[in-house]
């Protein structure tokens, strides 16, 4: 069975960047893939210490860093492919997934132990979601460097999301999000696909209900807690002084 994974790359598991990744992995479930949603800020990823700039051979797989980059990097090689979903921080990605792309270069690297990248083969799709702009740079960037690493991109892997309103009810937007997880797991089961893009209302339906209906049990195990923490910081700002 096809196994494809999703990584959230933003704080929140309610907001436009879980909503349009959980689109896409129920897009892969449609075509008969197995899925998995990874929260990457419910993990610890230390930042790249670059080894490789010492001794290029000194990097490799396992990570030298112990964290839990360990479990993904085994989820990935088990994985045929993987969504990189990210909220766009200052016309980039967010800082989690900043690490994440770097600690990648682990699986790159094997090219100077094994002969070859081993993410070579694997399947990539991008999601990027901001208020602001900066989605086009950030999916670029995003899919030059997975190309890089020996990814494979399949056709319409990628959809990006300006704007403050509820991208739930951008149906462009959401049938572009199911597509990148479709065009994966059709990609890995090496099915003879004649249209990779497919314009589905009924499907379109069917997954903005459920992506509806765990967004909002996300909200009541989530937002309650992120509220409280942010009143606090409110309270504090009142001992704010400018510098």
């Amino acid at each position: 069975m096809v196994y494809i994974l999703g990584f959230n790359g933003s704080p929140r598991k309610y907001g436009n960047t879980f909503k349009l990744l959980k689109a896409a992995l129920l897009g892969s479930g449609k075509e008969g893939a197995k899925t998995e949603l990874i929260h990457l800020y419910d993990r610890e990823i230390k930042p790249c210490i670059g080894c490789l700039s010492d001794e290029e051979g000194l990097c490799g797989y396992p990570c030298v860093i112990e964290d839990d980059m360990r479990e993904i990097y085994d989820k990935i090689l088990k994985a045929d492919g993987f969504i990189i979903a990210t909220p766009i921080y200052w016309f980039d990605v967010s800082g989690v997934v900043k690490n994440l792309i770097d600690r990648l270069t682990a699986l790159e690297n094997m090219i100077y132990h094994s002969g070859y990248s081993w993410l070579e083969g694997k399947y990539g799709g991008v999601i990027a979601v901001g208020n602001d702009e900066g989605g086009a740079h950030v999916i670029s960037t995003l899919l030059s460097t997975l190309v890089s690493m020996g990814v494979r991109i399949p056709p319409w892997a990628l959809a990006y999301y300006s704007g403050k309103e509820d991208v739930i009810e951008n149906e462009r937007v959401m049938m572009d999000a199911v597509n990148v997880g479709r065009v994966l797991a059709l990609a890995a089961s090496n099915k003879n696909v004649k249209r990779w893009y497919v314009e589905d209302k009924t499907l379109l339906n069917e997954i903005k209900d459920r992506v509806l209906k765990e967004t909002e049990s996300n909200v009541r195990i989530q937002k309650n807690l992120r509220m409280k923490t942010i009143k606090s910081l409110k309270i504090n700002q009142k001992a704010w002084q400018a510098p």
